[in-house]
């Protein structure tokens, strides 16, 4: 595994820059949203120049959302929610009442997402996150699009964003591709419908992420952090910093995200789900601060860049090679092999 400079700065000063909105997967500093913990780790985001915490699935029924909400606005800290559906309230289904069922259940996570005072809906809306056995029926496809896009509509005239996050394809057979994303989004019939792209499943899906992440840049509203084996984010086959700064150059100005899994700190039915069973990382907070020196490290590259292009003089830029992947070139292979 290569190890990548994550340039953090001062360790007595905010790692993320301004300019840049970042939240932190929650799952990465506690398994599940706890009372008694939730705002320690939401001060040590804060500390760190996290603007946002995004949740873990929650039932929006059970949840505490006034206590939670106050909790996270006391400390500058937005939640984001995620949805999902479940067989028996699937969007993507053929049977009108699984539609109906899938259908509800966003509206009442948009819901929840307005009664936490946040303005952004993650997560899988469009079909079940499970492995299939076969590549999703385009009429499946097709449903799932037109229900989503009227959900988003109605969480637009609520003041909320809902994403939808492309996924592996052990995940989803619905949406795999940045390509596939866009397509969806243009099916949807919604203007208002983003896209959320996850490093951890471009890798999986895409050829260049580069060129995936100029694909969504139209709708392109979420773009998160997430290492190879989805542990330590400064580890793996993905140069991070390298993505930031080219996601950047290529003029990405939306929310950023930060994702990684350790065992200990999920629940059982997460650690089912994610087949996360190691434990690459214990301490939550440090990984937070890693994380968010890459975010640093990554807008730093991206600022020298423009200034050298900006100077007078300067040569018309070299064609990208895409966010964490090597060049092809024999001279560049030499300089950068770990």
């Amino acid at each position: 595994m290569r190890t990548h400079d994550a340039d953090a700065g001062p360790r007595d000063a905010p790692a993320i820059p301004a300019a840049l909105d970042a939240a932190c997967h929650l799952n990465a500093l506690l398994a599940d949203v706890d009372p008694g913990a939730l705002p320690g780790a939401l001060d040590r985001l804060a500390g760190l120049g996290y603007r946002r915490v995004v949740l873990p699935p929650v039932d929006p029924e059970a949840l505490d959302a006034s206590a939670l909400a106050a909790c996270c606005a006391e400390r500058g800290i937005v939640p984001i929610p995620i949805a999902g559906q479940e067989p028996g309230a699937d969007v993507s289904s053929e049977e009108p009442e699984e539609r109906r069922a899938g259908a509800a259940a966003l509206r009442r996570m948009i819901d929840l997402t307005v009664r936490l005072g946040g303005d952004q809906l993650n997560g899988v809306p469009y079909g079940l996150f499970a492995r299939a056995d076969r590549a999703a029926p385009p009429a499946a496809v097709a449903r799932a699009a037109a229900a989503v896009g009227e959900a988003a509509e109605y969480a637009h005239e609520r003041g909320v964003t809902l994403t939808f996050e492309v996924l592996n394809r052990y995940e989803t057979a619905v949406v795999n591709t940045a390509e596939q994303a866009m397509a969806f989004a243009e099916a949807s019939g919604s203007p208002h419908l983003g896209i959320h792209l996850d490093a951890f499943h471009m890798l999986v899906e895409e050829a260049d992420i580069a060129a995936a992440i100029r694909t969504a840049l139209p709708r392109l509203r979420f773009l998160e952090l997430g290492q190879s084996g989805r542990g330590r984010l400064a580890t793996g086959a993905l140069d991070l910093p390298a993505l930031v700064a080219d996601a950047l150059d290529a003029g990405y100005g939306g929310r950023w995200g930060v994702e990684a899994f350790s065992a200990p700190l999920l629940t059982a039915p997460a650690r089912a789900a994610l087949a996360v069973w190691r434990a690459p990382f214990s301490d939550g907070p440090a990984l937070a601060a890693e994380a968010a020196g890459i975010l640093r490290g990554g807008y730093l590259r991206h600022t020298e860049r423009r200034a050298e292009r900006a100077a007078p003089g300067a040569a018309a830029p070299a064609a990208a090679t895409g966010p964490g992947i090597p060049s092809t070139d024999p001279e560049h292979l030499s300089e950068h092999r770990p």
